[in-house]
């Protein structure tokens, strides 16, 4: 007699190796989904958010973020821990009352009584207050149904939050500060930061502390196995990204001649300080160009590049409104001008593999003129003289710092005997 083949009972889910789920991570070792803590700055949440992307894990993901009281005198102390900024406004305003501190100065109120939740980028009233009380609480009475919970922190303000929710809730999560801490790397899971991060330990950066401040100067210690380097920062620009810029920008930059000179042009900052001068050059600079360019688009806040190109032909500004063609501009671009001030409109420019040209270098100090010697070594940028002929074709392995720091978190998590499944 022939035996009866029953069907097989149901059983937990395999996994791609064959290994049922349970047997391959344990009862709670998959992760399947991410808390983000913001600071309200869009450079560092979009460093956040292209880490949680890379993972897959971009619909099943929380954003909260840490905020500061605002208006004021308030402006003025960004540069305190934040639990020290929020102390201190509770006590002025227990101390003086809510109705004596709308005392003018200059004519704006000294204190603010409003506490916006972020700042200017992608500031939303609706993002909840990043609560390390609320947030373990949910790890803990989460875990057995959902299992461990990955947090995602970036910017200084989120240091002491991230810190927290690790020491307090330690077998529910696994913490990630992206950019160094400026502590001790063991407080977290993994750090990721850029390798100029580490500047201040290099020769070259020794040279430039007197040697009483060197130990007041972070980082003290190179990185361990704790970090992660990259290069540049890590974003959320991928191959998915540029298809579907593409398809949506389509109408409007297809038409336009060929080569399309994109210049993104940010603006001064603490280590890379220029001004008119540069604007003079990149001007003189971009109209030696032009005879080998189709078309030129660029985003720009200088205004005397805007009055001498606005009247030519070939030039395209954007007027500020929306819809922002930024992800259009990396879509479509065959090269780019970037001015050096900022790493992420770098770091995404060189993520296309298309020709990058930095201007303003020359104007950067201490970590960032690192970063940029770094780029000019591998051979991912070329400085911008007005010489160039754009029509000209080289290329670079894009950087792919932000799916390497996946790959990387991928590692970190099966060695804590873990595994990330959207």
């Amino acid at each position: 007699m022939r035996p009866i083949r029953l069907p097989e009972p149901p059983g937990p889910t395999t996994t791609t190796t064959g290994v049922p789920e349970i047997f391959e991570a344990g009862n709670y070792g998959v992760i399947r989904r991410a808390v983000v803590i913001g600071n309200g700055s869009s450079a560092a949440e979009n460093q956040s958010l292209g880490l949680v992307r890379a993972l897959g894990l971009s619909d099943k993901h929380v954003l909260y973020r840490v905020t500061r009281p605002r208006g004021g005198i308030n402006e003025w102390l960004h540069w305190l821990p934040v639990y020290m900024h929020k102390f201190l406004d509770y006590v002025v305003r227990k101390m003086y009352g809510y109705s004596r501190l709308m005392i003018t100065s200059r004519g704006k109120p000294l204190f603010n009584s409003s506490s916006e939740n972020g700042s200017s980028g992608v500031g939303l009233s609706s993002i909840l207050e990043a609560d390390v009380k609320q947030i373990v609480r949910m790890a803990r009475d989460t875990y057995e149904k959902d299992g461990p919970l990955l947090v995602i922190a970036s910017g200084r303000d989120t240091v002491s939050t991230a810190n927290s929710i690790k020491r307090l809730a330690s077998e529910n999560v696994f913490v990630v500060q992206i950019q160094h801490p400026r502590s001790d790397v063991h407080r977290f899971d993994m750090v990721i930061t850029p390798r100029h991060d580490y500047y201040p330990l290099t020769p070259q950066g020794q040279e430039q502390v007197p040697r009483f401040l060197r130990r007041w100067i972070t980082p003290l210690e190179p990185p361990d196995k704790h970090v992660v380097l990259t290069l540049g920062a890590l974003h959320q620009i991928d191959f998915a990204t540029l298809r579907s810029a593409a398809s949506t920008w389509h109408d409007e930059f297809a038409p336009l001649p060929k080569p399309l000179l994109v210049v993104n042009i940010g603006g001064p900052t603490r280590r890379c300080r220029y001004g008119p001068d540069l604007a003079r050059k990149l001007t003189a600079s971009l109209l030696s160009v032009l005879t080998s360019c189709g078309s030129i688009e660029y985003l720009s806040h200088l205004g005397h590049l805007k009055r001498e190109l606005a009247d030519n032909k070939k030039v395209h500004i954007w007027d500020g409104q929306e819809p922002n063609p930024y992800k259009g501009h990396l879509a479509w671009a065959d090269a780019f001008v970037v001015t050096a001030d900022s790493v992420s409109m770098l770091s995404e420019a060189c993520s296309t593999g298309k020709p990058v040209y930095v201007t303003g270098s020359e104007y950067c100090t201490w970590k960032l003129s690192d970063f940029h010697k770094s780029l000019k070594e591998q051979g991912v940028v070329r400085p911008f003289t007005g010489s160039e002929d754009i029509s000209e074709i080289w290329s670079y392995p894009p950087l792919n710092d932000t799916a390497e720091a996946a790959r990387q978190l991928h590692e970190a998590l099966a060695q804590r005997g873990l595994i990330l499944r959207p």
